[in-house]
């Protein structure tokens, strides 16, 4: 950024106290050198201000300031990331979800990024979380876990359209949407995604799984009708029907038809859930991504899992039907994991075969 024209009294006197600068400079030298003499490394640039008037940006290599006259400030170009801790907001149609965000955003005028926002970090947060907010009141629960991707790019242009002024640049954003806490009230009778997986969960439960695990086509009257009799008006986790079988043994028996050797060969672990029962009591179960195709089952595994995982059962179910993903359960405390975190978040890919 080019410096505004100065009158010559101006320039006189700041010529003049450049020059005792660095006649001082010359004169203390074994002792200012350590002070005057800085080095910039290659990845960051060093904003210099000589008697308040910005200067050139300096950098990489060695930069020279005069003692008492020079004031500086680093700015770091590489790529930065920051998240939006998980809120909740409220959809167009009446759903209350909780939704975080991950951006990657690098500054590319450090002039500019010194210059225009004190504090550039905090005004880049409140920024997106601004820009995730407004776009997702304009949307419908269903349009928003069907078209995260979709949101995502939005907010890209959205929030550079307001930090490019800044000299800063977002170069990714990635919406997270963490649970439903509540579904829609506007159409509480019309089909969205949470009313789907748990229409499916509950088939599983009640029976049907053999029939979706051979290929059945699309469900016949007879099948709507089964399933009808066996879904509740309102079905939530912890409120069901009283079934034969606990809930958590019947979601995590109907794994099984999904599990595959392309499924053990991305896993390669074995789990051990400790699921809490709505009574007080804990009932263990295991999924074995080790051999084969994988099994799944009550009790305990053969061998020493690698992780032991322990959940209520209505978490289990929110895991199943997507609207609970793991880390989002591990950072709420819903999620407790004994052994090694990232063999942990390894279920997601568990949670992607059954979508």
């Amino acid at each position: 950024m080019p410096d505004a024209p100065q009158s010559w009294p101006s320039c006189l006197c700041h010529g003049l106290i450049s020059f005792l600068g660095f006649l001082l400079l010359l004169v203390t030298f074994p002792i200012s050198g350590w002070f005057a003499l800085k080095i910039v490394p290659t990845y960051e640039r060093m904003i210099v201000f000589r008697l308040g008037r910005i200067r050139t940006p300096q950098g990489p290599g060695m930069v020279l300031l005069l003692p008492f006259i020079d004031s500086f400030q680093r700015v770091d170009l590489r790529t930065r990331a920051f998240s939006i801790p998980p809120c909740k907001l409220a959809s167009k149609d009446g759903a209350v979800l909780s939704v975080g965000a991950d951006v990657q955003f690098r500054i590319w005028d450090p002039v500019l990024s010194v210059m225009t926002v004190k504090d550039l970090n905090t005004a880049t947060r409140m920024t997106a979380q601004n820009a995730m907010t407004k776009a997702l009141l304009k949307r419908l629960l269903r349009e928003i876990q069907m078209e995260k991707l979709k949101i995502s790019e939005q907010l890209l242009l959205e929030i550079n359209d307001v930090t490019r002024a800044w000299g800063l640049e977002v170069d990714r954003v990635e919406l997270a949407v963490e649970a439903v806490l509540q579904p829609p009230q506007d159409s509480p009778a019309g089909p969205n995604l949470d009313s789907t997986l748990q229409q499916l969960a509950l088939h599983f439960l009640g029976g049907g799984m053999n029939s979706v695990a051979g290929g059945t086509p699309s469900p016949g009257p007879d099948t709507m009708e089964m399933v009808s009799e066996v879904e509740p008006p309102a079905p939530r986790a912890g409120a069901g029907p009283s079934l034969k079988q606990p809930v958590a043994e019947g979601l995590l028996t109907a794994l099984q038809p999904f599990l595959s050797e392309a499924l053990v060969s991305q896993v390669g672990a074995c789990y051990q859930f400790n699921v809490v029962l709505p009574s007080g009591t804990h009932s263990a179960y295991f999924l074995d991504l080790t051999t084969g195709r994988g099994r799944v089952g009550h009790g305990v595994p053969d061998g020493i899992p690698d992780v032991v995982v322990e959940l209520a059962e209505a978490d289990l179910q929110a895991l199943l039907c997507r609207e609970l993903r793991p880390l989002g359960a591990y950072m709420s405390g819903r999620l407790k994991v004994k052994g090694d975190l990232a063999v942990a978040m390894k279920l997601e890919a568990v949670l992607r075969a059954l979508k």
